[in-house]
């Protein structure tokens, strides 16, 4: 398939190409850039209406203007405040989404929120504009960009839902969420269903009422009550999220998952968790001892960077492997707890924060 010419524009985007296909094999991740000009490709030969041009062209727009924004802070962990765009500045949840916005900027983690109104705008006033990320979307009768994030370089305005629901859970390293709609309800069920599901990263979710609240002690009876009980969920989980009223325990939830844990990743079927310090031996057999019925055989051993992993700074840490069974997601985050109570007497991550 070849460009016509017949047009400037098409000359330049011939050249364009052209040039780019010639860099292919000098290019870092040339082989991904390929197969994706090839998708494009086999998508032109295949009968399909304007409107689904349309999509394809502004979901890739979206998440290039996203790509491009978040480039720059990909070592810097970020929390995602979820809640109402109706809470008023003078409610306790304002308050307090803007206290714990600020209280973890000045732990050096970074704030992301819907950019609008309510909960996410009380997130970037008391994160502030250097510390905030906004992922707006516009709504024809309540969403507009809050004033702490509206002119900031950091604001992307997304035209889809979900291209904006993929950015908010690929850069995401903890959820917070406070009480909310049908938007906020959706947020939270999602994240849930690909915690669960292993879709997403190992992150922490905390839901935070205001002081003596109910919002989601109600939510986690009907999950007990109508789904626990009736089988469709497992109790294990109930520990995909941990619920509190005060700011200095979410906070806590947050830091005290990255104390020991770092990050995660699958090398062929062997799940590696990356640690900031080593365990000791006799911590690794407890976890052997008390978490055998995660793994498909073997068991769970310390190890360096396997040779499959690329280099960077977590190259140097130590490591957790082992063979996950890929579906008690629950029981592998009271592992990754477990591990961080262990290793309570190692020095803590100086930099939480930091990827």
């Amino acid at each position: 398939m070849s460009l016509s010419s017949s047009s400037p524009s098409l000359e330049a985007l011939q050249t364009e190409i052209s040039g780019l296909l010639s860099q292919l094999p000098k290019m870092k991740h040339g082989g991904l850039i390929q197969q994706a000009l090839t998708t494009l490709v086999r998508m032109a030969e295949v009968e399909a209406d304007r409107l689904d041009w349309k999509i394809l062209n502004a979901s890739l727009q979206d998440m290039e203007r996203a790509f491009r924004v978040f480039y720059p802070y990909r070592h810097i962990r970020k929390i995602t405040i979820f809640g109402s765009a109706r809470i008023p500045p003078k409610s306790q949840e304002y308050q307090m989404a803007a206290e714990f916005a600020h209280a973890v900027t000045k732990m050096g983690f970074m704030v992301m929120t819907g950019g609008g109104p309510g909960i996410m705008q009380a997130g970037n006033e008391g994160a502030g504009v250097d510390k905030s990320f906004g992922l707006n979307i516009q709504l024809p009768f309540e969403q507009g960009s809050n004033p702490f994030i509206e002119g900031d370089a950091k604001l992307i305005n997304f035209k889809y839902f979900f291209t904006r629901k993929l950015f908010f859970l690929k850069e995401t390293d903890a959820l917070a969420l406070f009480p909310g709609g049908f938007g906020t309800l959706d947020e939270a069920f999602e994240c849930l269903t690909l915690m669960q599901t292993g879709k997403s990263d190992l992150l922490p979710v905390v839901m935070i009422n205001k002081p003596g609240g109910d919002y989601w002690q109600n939510w986690d009876t009907h999950f007990r009550k109508n789904l626990l009980n009736a089988g469709l969920i497992s109790p294990d989980d109930l520990h995909l999220y941990t619920i509190t009223d005060r700011v200095d325990d979410a906070c806590e939830t947050i830091v005290s998952f990255y104390r020991v844990f770092h990050s995660s990743r699958y090398v062929g079927e062997q799940l590696v968790l990356r640690l900031n310090s080593e365990l000791f031996d006799a911590d690794v057999e407890y976890l052997n001892q008390n978490f055998s019925d995660l793994l498909v055989r073997g068991r769970i051993e310390k190890s360096q960077a396997l040779p499959q992993e690329s280099g960077g700074d977590e190259a140097q840490l130590p490591r957790l492997v082992m063979h996950f069974n890929q579906r008690d997601f629950g029981r592998l985050y009271q592992l990754i707890r477990v591990i961080n109570q262990l290793g309570q007497d190692a020095p803590e991550a100086k930099h939480p924060e930091q990827k």
